[in-house]
């Protein structure tokens, strides 16, 4: 779509419109935002607009069309999918040796939160093998997911996705944890195999594709929260 308006604006209620046109999500819902914060800078990525509009450049303004056409038709099932990855969470695989140590470092402390402020256990092990965790855990996880909002699942499901950890997301969510400390966490066992046998430029290339899109979750959830 080429660009066609001038001037972008925000209603008090948070929807956002071109020339006074209201925007649209691609399933012909309208945009509007409830949090001015997040509403500002979906406009400012319209604003932004070069000649013609490309998704890639407008994380904002996507997420937001999730919460409102994906999350918001069904909370509660968009809710459970995401809880799902509870049950193979990255944090309860474990290597051995030095790179152990390194996981042990990074992760132990996020599950030790995750234990105390859920009340629940952990089955970790050595190696890739799945392992099953105990129903009340999994229970417990679900239960916290389907407590939040659609404009906090939103951003929450590539968080989750992208560090291959729901107890990171979660962590992230609730401030038990930084959103630079949850991304290097998710990659220790990438930056060891990199350490021992160097580095792929395409590997790095798709990483630094796949950090800006967490970075854009987490200012979209920063701006919901903040």
């Amino acid at each position: 779509m080429k660009r066609f308006w001038k001037d972008v604006t925000v209603s008090p209620a948070g929807e956002i419109a071109l020339d006074a046109r209201p925007v649209r999500t691609p399933g012909r819902l309208p945009l509007v935002v409830p949090y001015p914060a997040l509403a500002e800078a979906i406009a400012q990525e319209w604003r932004d607009v070069g000649e013609t509009v490309d998704p890639r450049a407008m994380p904002l303004t996507g997420l937001a069309n999730a919460a409102i056409e994906r999350v918001a038709a069904d909370p509660a099932a968009f809710a459970g999918g995401l809880a799902i990855y509870g049950g193979s969470d990255l944090l309860c695989y474990r290597g051995e040796g030095p790179l152990a140590e390194r996981q042990a470092a990074a992760w132990d402390s996020v599950l030790y939160w995750a234990r105390t402020r859920f009340d629940v256990t952990f089955t970790i092990t050595d190696g890739v093998m799945p392992v099953e965790q105990p129903p009340r855990t999994l229970a417990r996880l679900r239960e916290a997911v389907v407590a939040l909002s659609p404009w906090v699942l939103a951003p929450l499901s590539p968080i989750v996705g992208l560090t291959g950890s729901l107890l990171l997301g979660l962590a992230v969510v609730e401030g038990a944890i930084t959103a630079d400390a949850a991304w290097a966490a998710a990659h220790v066992d990438e930056d060891w195999q990199a350490e021992q046998w160097g580095e792929d430029a395409l590997a790095a290339e798709t990483r630094a594709a796949r950090a800006a899109e967490y970075r854009a979750a987490v200012r979209f959830f920063e701006l919901v929260s903040g």
